[in-house]
């Protein structure tokens, strides 16, 4: 049941970031004055903003914004967290400690204030927020990835493999990687989420992208003066269109993983 509701939403989705800018083929950063803070109606189905721009299609396209930030930056750090963690898990011993001990330290800082620092040494726009989400998300997927090679080098096949004459290498290519592929996908699908929240938080804050182009953290930053007023569309769509993309990924990801091993329940939330 949760798998077909997240694929319905994601499906639903998908169809109105696709669908919208051709239904409604204007310019998302035109100002129209004339028509600042219009309720919903059926010409502005999400009303428009304090500076006359349909909120409907500002949100499509900031959900674009929000998707790529979250895609490419989840696969940055399921690709730095697959090689730590399997580098970890595979070496053993000493390495293992002394790497285990840097996660550690770095997820003792929040990912958050983590991220502001590294994005403000560069100007306001898309890949700065990839990079930061990328470099501060990826301990989680280190620990999983780990836990999973030292599950399987417990494995009879796995001994079997070294008595036969199998080099480290090999193992590690035919056997350890294979294996904790599944979990590492899972992991990425679950930091899109984070990942869309984060840079939805850099926005707000005025640190993610630039206040001019569409970004769901910028629209809910700048409709914080026209909710105390009492006009609640330009703050609740964006808002929503954060928060129900979030729980489809992550109802798609808890599904999957259920369905590849659901006698487990191991913590995957960044």
């Amino acid at each position: 049941m949760r798998l077909r509701v997240s694929a319905a939403l994601l499906a639903v989705i998908v169809l109105a970031v696709v669908l919208v800018p051709l239904l409604m083929p204007l310019d998302q950063q035109a100002v129209d004055l004339a028509s600042k803070l219009r309720a919903p109606s059926a010409a502005h189905p999400f009303g428009t903003d304090d500076n006359g721009r349909d909120v409907l299609l500002r949100c499509v396209y900031g959900l674009r914004v929000s998707l790529l930030v979250g895609v490419v930056a989840a696969l940055v750090a399921t690709v730095i967290g697959t090689a730590v963690g399997a580098a970890a898990g595979g070496l053993g011993g000493r390495a293992d400690r002394i790497v285990m001990r840097i996660v550690d330290v770095f997820s003792s800082v929040p990912h958050l204030l983590l991220g502001i620092f590294i994005v403000a040494m560069f100007r306001p726009g898309v890949w700065p927020v990839v990079i930061s989400v990328g470099l501060t998300h990826w301990l989680s997927t280190a620990r999983i990835v780990r836990a999973e090679v030292l599950s399987l080098r417990a494995r009879p096949y796995i001994d079997a493999a070294v008595s036969g004459g199998a080099s480290r290498w090999r193992v590690a290519v035919r056997h350890l990687v294979p294996g904790v592929l599944p979990q590492a996908g899972i992991a990425a699908v679950l930091m899109v989420p984070h990942a869309i929240w984060h840079e939805s938080a850099l926005s707000f804050l005025g640190l993610g992208l630039p206040t001019h182009q569409a970004s769901l953290g910028n629209m809910v930053q700048d409709a914080r003066s026209t909710l105390l007023a009492g006009d609640w569309w330009p703050t609740l769509f964006p808002g929503l269109f954060i928060i129900v993309p979030t729980l489809a990924v992550a109802g798609l990801a808890g599904a999957w993983r259920e369905r590849i091993n659901p006698r487990r329940r191991s913590e995957l939330m960044l």
